[in-house]
């Protein structure tokens, strides 16, 4: 059974920096693209930064772009998103995702940690 567990978030002034973590049971996450979202209370959910596979490529939206990193340490079996230079409207629950083929494709969520950037 493939969990994801998302760790991390918390309370952090403007201009601070927080590091999420990604860790999942179940999966290699080494073998498969994982995806960070973002969601603000009665919005959708915001695609914010993917690291690939094989070649770990990254790619962020232009809202985080230059503030948040994606990363990978296989030997955890984890997923991070340093976020640096918050700002207000970061707040959001983050979520990290993972899209496994098998016979078909399926779509694996951690439970999402509250990000507050407030003063």
């Amino acid at each position: 059974q493939v969990q994801l567990v998302v760790s991390g978030g918390g309370l952090v002034q403007p201009g601070g920096s927080l590091r999420l973590s990604c860790t999942a049971s179940g999966l290699p996450l080494s073998r498969w693209p994982v995806n960070w979202y973002r969601q603000v209370r009665g919005k959708g959910r915001e695609l914010l930064a993917s690291v690939g596979y094989p070649a770990d490529s990254t790619i962020y939206a232009d809202s985080v772009k230059g503030r948040f990193f994606v990363s990978r340490d296989n030997d955890k079996n984890a997923v991070y998103l340093l976020m640096n230079i918050l700002k207000s409207e970061d707040t959001a629950v983050y979520f990290c995702n993972v899209r496994v083929f098998a016979t078909k494709w399926d779509d694996y969520w951690g439970q999402g940690t509250q990000v507050t950037v407030s003063s």
